[in-house]
């Protein structure tokens, strides 16, 4: 019996497992490290705030599957803890100097955190986790990361497997007595909060890595050292960034004896005769937050910041700043916190609380918002243009938005100008929610049925151009044939409007009746057309991959066309040409040929013209900006389109574009219209595109009367197009560290901005003038925080800037051929940069350090074509002080 018992034992200790193998009645003691790190992205780990929780673990076998050698329970039970900073630091910038662990964790904690955990490893991977149920999550995360170390196997392979950071692709590598354990973070299956920004140049690029080197010593574990880092840049600056990285370390410091075996068939069995207050518990992290105890309510921290979201200071850094911090705490608000708030409010503020609540984006500041807002009451149409514009702007809207706008469109509207921006929202929506993968929720195919078959059915113009609108922000592909019909078919607004809206779509989505069409356009084939239309089917052919001949059929024309759209195609063709543009390429290819290429030709006089030219050339991302003007024979503005987009290697963004448009105005001068527009009633607007959005346009005047009584009763004033706060940047990621602690980064960039735009005229003088005035300021809050139970470790970043971008363009008929100058300035731009690590205790003690930076970007105005600057010189050399102006 002895000896059978003696080989029984013998059996175990040697028999082959495919996982860590633990000796019979062995005690292990090791000493263990978890250490986490917060930084910026390039700097040293030596500087960093952070912490580290050490302790020594023992481990010893407490079971063994009598038929299964591979089949293991495993008790681990951490002791001495203690908790220090990560770095050096002096005593005085120590937050732990003097405090005991039991202090620093709270004696409940503590005993929690050194209560024992076992583990069932089969085949070297946890089959089951137990620890005490109602223990707090904080601890019971830490114990889940030491017990993760633990999973391993002793073969190169790739996996799907469980631990403290989910279901994730884990690869192995095996060399003699190292094994290298790769996790993929990306692939990880577990609930936390996450969200981005729609356009990838507001987003920020995220970047995860997890490794684990093992070190064997007869096929048990000598030493693990583990790490993670975490790395998040802002794509439009990537200076402005945060890191995260956390280590694990564990070695083995002795082997002592240890207590025997227990005996049993099952595991059950052990558990029950060990501890029955001991459960089976997922191993995957469960989700803690600690609470903010002192934090301030909704309502007090909105008088707080009240006073920067003052209408007239709309378009400083404050008022952005102020903004995203509203914003962060609506999200955290019950819907009747946000509805006292916007209770209480007056007609001053209300517009803004609005802006924050409906960029809040969470149901319950959807719900709130809804409720407060009647849309049957024509009296609050700010309000309801401020959230719905909010609504346009959302980061990551939900199908829930779409459906309530779509059911609102649907039901009684008071006012028409909010009913037709009520489906342009829809639109956005509709183009956000397909770009996610979500074309297929019925939200979206609901949304989608409703804007094609009311257009189908319109039959006044105004109907019609709404729904063109919606569909130019959606762009759907099943749109395509629909608005080439309009533009081929519609008359004057809506046949313009129809081909802007073509401009928008990436040139991939061109067939060739898409190409023909534009040709029959530009060319007349079919019918008279408007020059804009003309002009904006001939820049859709020449921005998507142009043959030969569509080329040389658009130079060929030039010399044909009315004077300023002559003018307006020859500049067109040379910015190609300067810019280096796709198809410049093509063009010079074309001009060898003598027929499209002579003096004739390129020696059109006119005062139309296009010029594109470079903002910012950065190793993140470039700007550009373009400014196109096309007048009338008279001398009087047809349109002007200015432009600015952001691009980085892989995608771009339409910042903004203000577009002036007039016609049917020669009758006050007396002059003679251009052919195809003899019959054109008298009109003058503007439409605004904002990052990526398009906007309601706004109308100055609309037929000759109302012309006549804006003349009579002119101020000057320009007429706002866009004021409010706009939510650029919105990332959120949680993340679950291995070491145990819930970590967070969290980017948020508000705009304040205000666009206002004017055309003055004045018969006297024979000049008019154009004015576009941008305000802008923008501030950027990076928060990365590394949040345990008993210390809060993390790095606040921001910067903010403010700037002012006037497009002005003067034109003197009074002489021919008019003389025509263009300005594009830009103010003195300030740019602050901040950056603060910390450490905090529950108690309010706390570790800072702080760096700041600040410079100033000259104004400048930016450079057009040598013709501009030459015609601008014989402008402001003959200009006189001109009085008589309308609007």
């Amino acid at each position: 019996l002895v000896n059978s018992k003696m080989l029984f034992v013998f059996a175990f200790q040697t028999g082959h497992t495919t996982g860590p193998s633990l000796n019979n009645d062995k005690l292990y003691k090791f000493a263990y490290s978890a250490e986490v790190y917060v930084d910026r992205v390039k700097s040293s780990l030596q500087k960093s705030a952070g912490y580290r929780i050490s302790s020594s673990v023992d481990v010893n076998l407490l079971w063994r599957n009598p038929d299964n050698d591979d089949d293991q329970l495993v008790k681990i039970t951490m002791k001495d803890v203690q908790v220090e900073n990560v770095n050096e630091r002096p005593a005085d910038k120590n937050i732990f100097k003097g405090k005991s662990t039991e202090k620093i964790i709270g004696k409940e904690y503590l005993e929690a955190l050194q209560r024992p955990i076992m583990v069932e490893l089969v085949r070297g991977k946890i089959q089951t986790f137990y620890s005490y149920q109602n223990e707090p999550g904080f601890t019971q995360n830490i114990k889940r990361g030491l017990a993760s170390l633990f999973q391993l196997q002793l073969h190169s392979g790739s996996s799907r497997e469980v631990d403290i950071s989910g279901k994730c692709d884990t690869t192995y590598h095996v060399r003699q007595d190292q094994v290298t354990k790769v996790k993929d973070l990306d692939s990880c299956e577990i609930e936390r909060k996450r969200f981005t920004s729609h356009n990838r140049i507001l987003d920020v690029s995220t970047k995860a890595t997890s490794a684990t080197v093992y070190v064997l010593e007869d096929s048990f574990i000598k030493s693990i050292k583990a790490e993670e880092n975490f790395v998040f840049a802002l794509n439009y600056r990537r200076k402005t960034g945060a890191k995260i990285v956390s280590k694990q370390r564990l070695e083995l410091k002795s082997v002592q004896a240890g207590m025997g075996l227990i005996a049993a068939k099952q595991v059950a069995g052990v558990i029950k005769t060990l501890d029955p207050n001991y459960v089976a518990m997922p191993l995957e992290a469960e989700p803690v937050k600690s609470e903010c105890k002192k934090c301030p309510s909704l309502s007090e921290h909105w008088k707080s910041i009240r006073e920067q979201m003052h209408p007239d200071k709309l378009s400083k850094p404050d008022a952005a700043k102020s903004f995203l911090s509203f914003i962060q705490n609506i999200r955290k608000a019950t819907k009747e916190e946000i509805l006292k708030v916007i209770k209480s409010e007056n007609k001053d503020f209300l517009p803004q609380v609005v802006d924050a609540v409906t960029s809040a984006q969470t149901p319950e500041s959807l719900e709130a918002v809804l409720e407060f807002l009647d849309f049957k009451d024509a009296s609050t149409f700010i309000l309801q243009e401020r959230f719905l514009y909010a609504c346009g702007f959302a980061s990551h809207p939900s199908e829930t938005l779409l459906k309530s706008l779509t059911e609102k469109f649907k039901g009684e509207v008071a006012s028409q100008e909010i009913r037709e921006t009520l489906v342009i929202v829809m639109g956005a929506l509709i183009r956000k929610l397909c770009d996610r993968d979500g074309c297929k929720l019925p939200a979206v195919v609901e949304a989608k049925r409703l804007i094609l078959n009311r257009l189908e059915k319109a039959n006044k113009d105004d109907n019609v151009q709404m729904y063109l609108l919606a569909l130019k922000n959606a762009l759907l592909p099943e749109a395509i044939p629909v608005l080439l019909k309009y533009a081929e078919s519609g008359e004057g607004p809506v046949s313009s409007l129809a081909a802007t809206a073509l401009q928008r779509y990436d040139p991939s989505f061109f067939t060739k009746e898409v190409k023909e069409t534009m040709n029959r356009i530009y060319h007349q084939t079919r019918k008279i057309h408007e020059k804009t239309v003309r002009t904006t089917a001939a820049a859709i052919i020449l921005n998507s991959n142009p043959s030969y001949m569509e080329v040389k059929n658009i130079l060929l024309s030039i010399g044909e066309l009315p004077m300023e759209m002559n003018k307006y195609m020859l500049s067109m063709i040379q910015d190609i040409l300067r810019f280096e543009m796709p198809s410049s390429k093509t063009v010079r290819q074309v001009l060898k040929d003598m027929r499209a290429h002579n003096y004739d030709r390129f020696s059109k006089m006119g005062s139309s013209s296009a010029y594109t030219g470079y903002i910012t050339r950065g190793p993140d991302v470039s700007s550009t900006y373009s400014l196109d003007i096309l007048y009338s024979g008279s001398g009087i503005l047809r349109r002007s389109n200015m432009n600015i987009r952001v691009f980085d290697r892989s995608t771009d963004l339409h910042a903004i574009q203000v577009v002036l448009e007039a016609q049917g105005l020669e009758s006050i001068i007396a002059a003679t219209p251009d052919e195809g527009e003899e019959n054109l009633d008298s009109f003058a607007g503007m439409s605004a595109i904002l990052f990526d959005f398009q906007l309601r346009p706004v109308t100055f005047f609309q037929g000759y009367g109302d012309l006549m009584s804006k003349m009579l009763s002119a101020t000057g004033d320009p007429m706002n197009v866009v004021k409010g706060l706009v939510l650029l940047t919105d990332f959120l990621q949680e993340i679950q560290l291995q070491s145990g602690p819930t970590a967070s980064a969290e980017f948020m960039g508000g705009l304040a901005i205000d666009i206002s735009g004017g055309m003055e005229f004045s018969l006297w003088y024979r000049e008019s003038k154009t004015n576009v005035k941008n305000r802008v300021a923008i501030f950027v809050a990076g928060n990365t925080e590394v949040d345990s139970f008993f210390v809060k470790t993390g790095m606040d970043t921001t910067l903010e800037t403010e700037t002012a971008l006037d497009f002005i363009s003067t034109v003197q008929f009074s002489q021919y051929p008019f003389l025509v100058c263009m300005q594009m300035d830009r103010v003195d731009s300030p740019f602050r940069t901040h950056m603060t690590k910390y450490e905090i205790l529950p108690s309010g003690r706390r570790y800072t350090a702080r760096r700041g930076k600040a410079a100033t970007l000259a104004g400048n105005e930016y450079p057009l074509h040598q013709e501009n600057s030459n015609m601008c010189k014989k402008v402001f050399g003959t200009k006189s002080d001109s009085a008589g102006s309308w609007f």
